[in-house]
């Protein structure tokens, strides 16, 4: 499995027990929806590794009480702390409406509602304390605060996305 064909699910945050558990810290808002899996991919070196998993249960909101098959011990659950947990992409729950995941909507077209079709998205920049659409407009970089207020329609059929963009923004960068 490549990581391009997967996401971020968490990270392996400690041990829980002498006996191998460990509790996986899940980045989601819906850690129910993963109380059931069966295995997981774990980052070892940039290489993802399937681990089965034996038996798992929430603890706690945020993580995830795991038993690996063949992590038995405090050594075993020590090897894997500190590493990233992958899903396939094929395992997100589906989005509607204006709600989308960011790897989802690279390269759609962004338009604009009052000034038309105004570059490709890029990509979201989510490493700011305010996450940002990153747009190419034949070289120049826009940059967009992705603020739901903003979001005016995500076509996920026709790959296009219209924003309401702040009034002047767009000739900050367009030298207007």
């Amino acid at each position: 499995m490549r990581k391009k064909d997967c996401f971020y699910l968490g990270k392996i945050a400690k041990k829980f027990s002498f006996k191998g558990e460990v509790l996986i810290y899940l980045d989601t808002d819906e850690p129910e929806l993963y109380e059931n899996l069966e295995s997981v991919f774990v980052d070892f070196d940039g290489q993802l590794v399937p681990f089965f998993i034996n038996e798992a249960s929430l603890h706690k909101s945020d993580f995830l009480r795991v038993k690996f098959d063949e992590c038995d011990s405090e050594e075993d659950a020590d090897r894997i702390i500190g590493s990233e947990i992958y899903l396939p992409l094929t395992m997100l729950p589906k989005l509607e409406g204006n709600k989308f995941y960011y790897h989802e909507i690279t390269d759609f077209e962004v338009i604009d509602t009052n000034e038309g079709p105004i570059g490709k998205l890029k990509r979201v920049n989510d490493s700011n304390y305010q996450p940002l659409f990153e747009i190419d407009l034949d070289g120049t970089e826009i940059l967009v605060p992705m603020i739901d207020e903003l979001i005016h329609k995500v076509d996920r059929e026709n790959k296009k996305l219209y924003l309401n963009v702040p009034v002047g923004l767009l000739d900050i960068y367009l030298g207007r």
